[in-house]
Formats: structure tokens, sequence, C-alpha cells
């Protein structure tokens, strides 16, 4: 019998901490994200953020952290319908990775907008 109402929910929960898990343990460049968002992160808070910027840094994180999940989810589904090499698979893997690229330099300009000139501030430049 299938689960019901909270006992499903749960469960959801439980599916996506272990993806979560799983690419912490299998994708380097996931960790490497969470450990330069934990540095953004404890710079910030030294940083006189207004509220919107506080907004824009964590979306920007936890938006890179679910692009490079589904990046991985991508890869892997690949992966599983060929395991030759096939120019779609190639295309299919590096246009999800250039998705991941592309967030990234997004977040990388909006934190030189918001936390560069407070640092800069902060050390009388």
């Amino acid at each position: 019998m299938k689960d019901k109402g909270w006992s499903r929910f749960i469960r959801s929960f439980s599916f996506a901490v272990n993806g979560i898990k799983l690419t912490w343990e299998k994708e380097q460049n996931f960790r490497i994200h969470v450990f330069i968002a934990f540095f953004v992160v404890i710079v910030s808070l030294f940083l006189p953020l207004s509220a919107i910027e506080w907004a824009l840094i964590i979306f920007s994180i936890f938006g890179m952290l679910a692009l490079e999940i589904m990046n991985t989810a991508i890869e892997r589904t690949v992966d599983l319908v060929t395991g030759e090499y096939h120019p779609l698979a190639k295309m299919a893997k590096d246009i999800a990775a250039g998705a991941v690229f592309v967030y990234a330099i997004m977040t990388v300009i909006i934190g030189l907008i918001i936390i560069l000139p407070k640092l800069l501030s902060k050390w009388g430049l």
C-alpha cells in the first residue's frame, strides 16, 4: 500500500536529503560551491548588508546549489541511457554544465556588486 498524507510527505523529504547527500559525496564541484557559499556567508556576516542584499546572496547561493544538483541528475540520466560515447549525450552534458557556468558567473557578479564595495569601504579604500 502506498504512503498517504504525512507519511508520504515526510518520506519525500528523505528522498530529497538523500539526493543532496549523494551529490555531496559524488560531486567535487558541489562541495566547492558549498565551501564558497560558506565563506561568502561568513564574510557577509561582518558587513552591513540590507535585507534585499541578503536575499540576493541567499537566492544566488541556493540557486547555484540547486542548479548543480540538477546538472548532476542530468549527467547521471545521460550515463544511464548510454554508457558509450555519443555526440548527443556529450551535448546534453555540456549544455547542462553551461547552465551551471552561466549561473555561477551571475552569482560572482552579484557578489562583487554587493560585497566588494562594502569590503573596500571597510578597509578604507
